[in-house]
């Protein structure tokens, strides 16, 4: 999320101007957008680790964005505040062999290899909507494992009211840790049941293969019904708590970063509108499609916040 000073963003500061000109003529986008729907109910990668997968039947029908631009415009601020360039430096991050720290309040704590982790939980394809902060979406077909069948296996304890997850700390290769654009390591959280609730996943993948690092790799958090910067990346940690975590762009800029971080386009940020969003890949010329609450997914997850002001608990 970049910091601007001005009241609005307008949509060629929040997405690069660059990579919409670039971007395919509308008759080709057009081609894609009908190929899409004869496409069989396997990942839409032509190779790759999972390029067979079975497709989840919680993922959307929208059209999938595509490829290349998923993987090249990404907010990662342990590399570089620049999207573009996160997908050269992260290039050098090992994620293999990795381990998962599990602590805090359950019967299970212990470090975890990835490798373990993955073999007790059988991955999928889930093609989710995502929606950025700063105004952008896009639609990626991840591979991945529902987070709370997974935090059922270490058992937490009845004073387990959240869960935090932490990135790896490594301003070595993480480069962007040097600087104090946020306090490090990342740090994000959910709620209990929001973290159980079916549409949530870890994410191994995307696109029929294994995650890139510039994506998060090897393991990264998915909550389709937030906006993008909860998704935290490159986790080596998970804690369970009773009280609500301190998360980084909370911690950061509370007046503009809540925890829930909820998609709500009755609730703008400060400093622009949240009402409308642009398509990633669309003409910087296109309309901008509308924002839905919970980014679509409101039938699922609304009764989760039944008892709560979404405009206070942002």
């Amino acid at each position: 999320m970049l910091i601007k000073s001005k009241t609005e963003i307008a949509s060629h500061e929040i997405t690069d101007q660059a990579v919409f000109e670039s971007r395919r003529q509308f008759i080709k986008a057009a081609s894609v957008l009908s190929a899409s729907a004869l496409l069989p109910e396997v990942s839409q990668a032509e190779a790759g680790k999972y390029a067979n997968i079975t497709r989840s039947a919680l993922s959307t029908t929208a059209a999938v964005t595509d490829r290349a631009d998923a993987m090249s415009y990404t907010n990662y601020y342990e590399f570089s505040t620049n999207k573009q360039d996160s997908s050269v430096l992260a290039r050098g991050l090992a994620t293999n062999p990795w381990t998962v720290e599990v602590i805090g309040e359950t019967e299970k704590p212990g470090k975890y290899n990835l490798e373990d982790i993955l073999q007790a939980n059988p991955v999928e394809e889930r093609i989710y909507r995502f929606r950025c902060v700063e105004a952008w979406s896009m639609v990626v077909p991840w591979v991945g494992f529902p987070l709370g069948e997974m935090l059922k296996k270490f058992k937490p304890t009845s004073k387990a009211k959240f869960v935090q997850f932490t990135t790896l700390h490594n301003p070595d290769i993480m480069v962007g840790q040097r600087s104090h654009v946020l306090e490090w390591p990342y740090v994000e959280g959910l709620r209990m049941d929001e973290a159980m609730h079916p549409l949530t996943i870890l994410a191994t993948g995307m696109y029929g293969d294994t995650l890139p690092n510039q994506n998060g790799a090897p393991l990264r958090l998915i909550v389709p019904w937030k906006y993008g910067f909860k998704s935290i990346k490159a986790i080596v940690k998970i804690e369970f708590t009773e009280t609500m975590p301190a998360t980084a762009w909370n911690k950061s800029a509370p007046g503009e970063y809540g925890f829930y971080a909820n998609v709500n386009p009755e609730v703008p940020h400060p400093r622009w509108s949240q009402s409308r969003e642009r398509v990633l890949g669309s003409s910087i010329f296109a309309p901008k499609r509308e924002t839905e609450k919970f980014n679509g997914y409101g039938e699922q997850v609304a009764s989760l916040y039944s008892d709560m002001d979404l405009a206070k608990f942002f």
